[in-house]
């Protein structure tokens, strides 16, 4: 039981920390994150805010694995998928609340700027790790790839890197329409694409190892 309530807690924890990091790259001015680029745009154009925006674009894609799943998925994978809802209104909630956190803080120059965005990939990448070790549940995104790379046998990474992709242009062009100019799409953008996941990799190769966590687990339930 105790062990259960671990991992749920360690998830929310790692909701915040990846809303953060989120917000640190929108802070900086130098764009967004792929997997926030068309929520930002959202926020600047309509009275959604960057949370509730959020939460509405990762309902349409728990639809759209819904889909994916039809004639493949079993009862697991839909427990999943429906696991999202709640933890994508969480993630939306943190968003706004370190939106208004931040709120006070001014970005007035390049090299601050470039300090966000490396703090916002440190920052994603941890809250993403501590989204996915205690294996409750993964965020909508993620589900879309997974379950798109499983009806299409796809590799995982080259799926991960189109959908990324497909993410980026529509922004851009939902920007184009909405503004008549891009949004959001800087080389705070691109950094976040290239240098998260390979954050992500070395936490849980170097920081996050399977001792470590048997280890504070048995620490904080109480078992030896």
């Amino acid at each position: 039981m105790r062990k259960s309530v671990l991992k749920y807690l360690t998830v929310i924890l790692g909701f915040y920390i990846l809303s953060l990091g989120v917000v640190l790259f929108v802070k900086s001015s130098l764009g967004t994150t792929p997997i926030s680029c068309i929520n930002y745009v959202l926020s600047l154009h309509t009275p959604l805010t960057l949370g509730s925006a959020t939460f509405l674009f990762n309902v349409v894609l728990i639809l759209i694995e819904l889909m994916l799943i039809r004639g493949i998925g079993t009862k697991r994978d839909r427990i999943e998928i429906l696991l999202q809802v709640p933890f994508s209104a969480l993630l939306g909630l943190f968003m706004d609340i370190n939106m208004r956190l931040l709120a006070p803080i001014e970005v007035d120059s390049y090299p601050m700027a470039v300090g966000f965005v490396l703090a916002g990939c440190i920052t994603q990448a941890l809250g993403v790790v501590l989204e996915l070790k205690p294996n409750v549940a993964i965020m909508s995104a993620e589900g879309v790839v997974k379950y798109s790379s499983r009806r299409w046998n796809r590799d995982f990474g080259r799926m991960k890197v189109a959908f990324d992709i497909t993410l980026v242009t529509m922004a851009a062009m939902l920007s184009f329409a909405l503004a008549g100019h891009i949004e959001g799409l800087r080389e705070g953008t691109v950094v976040a694409a290239v240098c998260t996941g390979f954050i992500v990799s070395a936490m849980i190769r170097y920081i996050f190892t399977p001792t470590r966590i048997h280890r504070a687990t048995s620490v904080l339930c109480g078992s030896r």
